[in-house]
């Protein structure tokens, strides 16, 4: 993140911790008799893997690490079951359904985010929050405590009990809904699944978009690109997924000199990256987007090629891109009654351009 995404998370950091200054934290990096920081989480044992060695179970669970590393974080104590407390140390050993396992590893250093979010609406069922820019909601490979539902597991305690009903990409900010575990959660899950639930999505674009269109193109992987995660045109009948994503003008500005708009975006598909890569194949790339906004030269100089990010995020004059989901309007899972919730227009899009009719960084 550059310097004014790395002073923004410091400053909602700061407001987060004086705000919550009374509410009990939930820590989860545990320090050894060194001091050494480490996080600890848990796996849970599927059906499927009933009988499964330990060694081939941490295997497919961690595909970044390799047989040899496995077996050198079994042989320092890094894995014990939770039941039991007893350090689990046998590469064979066979691992049994609904069993937890406890893992240790090194604390990593994570790049900063915005560490902080608001509650829009709570109910017994339903906890809708607006989820800032630069904040990834699961972890991964590069993020662990800096994570929507770590903040989560540290504001509420480990077992707050709500879960994701869908997800949204770390750079894109808005309304994100969560539901009970066991309960309204898999409810939610399944009306985003049978289509239910209405998307309505802001977002600043490159040039001047006029009218109201409807973006009919099928996606999947990006033909002959060096980039894993890119998603790109892709017919049907070569592994593509149908596609469709209404898009509307809402205002029309300037950014840096240029030519930007403000549209809506209603996606009535749910792909991968479905309305960046929409806007970026008709011409009108999102402001900020670093890999639909740029060559593929520039994205893979910065994840593999060391260039600070800050230099990339400077030329497209963003450090994040322009797409916030702005509403969800869905059956509540207790009353079915549909019930729509709105996140307000971030501070950062509205000085590039106000949203119309909403006050100042409404």
């Amino acid at each position: 993140m550059g310097e004014v995404g790395a002073q923004e998370s410091a400053g909602l950091a700061g407001r987060a911790e004086a705000e919550h200054g009374e509410v009990e934290v939930h820590d989860d990096l545990v320090h050894d008799e060194q001091g050494r920081p480490f996080i600890e989480f848990e796996l849970e044992v599927g059906s499927g893997s009933e009988g499964h060695r330990l060694d081939r179970f941490l295997s497919l669970r961690f595909t970044r690490l390799s047989r040899n590393r496995v077996h050198k974080m079994l042989a320092a104590g890094g894995v014990r079951c939770r039941s039991s407390g007893r350090v689990l140390r046998k590469n064979s050993l066979r691992v049994r359904t609904g069993q937890v396992l406890v893992i240790r590893r090194p604390a990593p250093v994570e790049p900063p985010v915005v560490l902080d979010y608001s509650v829009l609406h709570r109910d017994e069922q339903v906890l809708v929050l607006d989820k800032p820019a630069n904040l990834p909601v699961h972890p991964s490979a590069r993020y662990h405590r800096n994570t929507l539902t770590a903040l989560m597991r540290r504001r509420l305690g480990p077992g707050h009990g709500w879960e994701m009903a869908h997800r949204l990409d770390r750079e894109t900010s808005g309304v994100i809904v969560f539901g009970r575990r066991g309960g309204s959660g898999p409810a939610l899950k399944g009306s985003f699944f049978r289509r239910e639930v209405d998307k309505h999505y802001l977002a600043l674009c490159s040039g001047r978009f006029e009218g109201a269109r409807t973006i009919d193109i099928p996606l999947g992987p990006a033909r002959g690109s060096q980039i894993l995660i890119k998603v790109g045109r892709r017919e049907l009948d070569d592994g593509g997924q149908r596609a469709q994503t209404a898009v509307e003008v809402v205002a029309g500005g300037e950014f840096r000199g240029q030519p930007i708009s403000l549209v809506s975006c209603r996606p009535r598909t749910g792909r991968t990256h479905q309305i960046r890569v929409h806007m970026a194949l008709i011409g009108h790339p999102l402001i900020g987007d670093k890999l639909y906004a740029t060559s593929e030269q520039e994205f893979l100089d910065v994840v593999e090629r060391g260039q600070p990010v800050a230099e990339l995020e400077a030329r497209l004059g963003l450090w994040r891109h322009a797409l916030h989901a702005r509403s969800l309007t869905l059956p509540h899972p207790q009353t079915g009654e549909r019930v729509c919730f709105t996140a307000p227009w971030p501070a950062e899009l509205g000085e590039i351009l106000a949203l119309p009719g909403d006050p100042p960084g409404g």
